[in-house]
């Protein structure tokens, strides 16, 4: 029965898994992070090469998150790594404004004039009690 059990988790794990990695290349392959970053830099012959980077380092990441696999890259590997991180969440971050650009839009097609600062306000208001209610709440302190 055991066996069962952890073959049973062993499936829901990886399901969850595989629905969190589609989930997140969805949010890039519709923001169009890639294609934005290959146009931005002059390389749109390389935008393959990228997309592979893109997939290796989300698969290299998950298996020494999932394993706990002991790295030893020293402070330059992980000033290396800082940079990386960075440059990607800045151009997702960037992606997703533009993306943005439908809410004024919106506001305008429904007549909405007044209001509008308190509307982002709690936008913004939303997002930091959700992120500080996992932090505290669902385990991430």
């Amino acid at each position: 029965m055991e066996i069962f059990q952890n073959i049973v988790l062993a499936v829901i794990g990886f399901s969850g898994g595989i629905s969190v990695a589609a989930g997140t290349f969805a949010l890039i392959t519709i923001l169009k992070v890639v294609p934005r970053l290959a146009g931005g830099m002059k390389i749109g012959c390389d935008i393959y090469k990228m997309e592979t980077a893109i997939a290796l380092g989300g698969t290299v990441g998950s298996l020494i998150t999932v394993y706990k696999l002991n790295v030893h890259i020293g402070i330059a590997g992980i000033a290396v790594a800082g940079v990386f991180a960075g440059i990607f969440t800045g151009a997702l971050a960037m992606s997703l404004a533009e993306s943005l650009k439908v809410i004024p839009i919106l506001f305008k097609r429904i007549g909405l004039k007044t209001g509008i600062p308190v509307i982002v306000v709690m936008f913004a208001l939303g997002k930091g009690l959700g992120t500080l209610y996992q932090l505290f709440f669902c385990g991430g302190i």
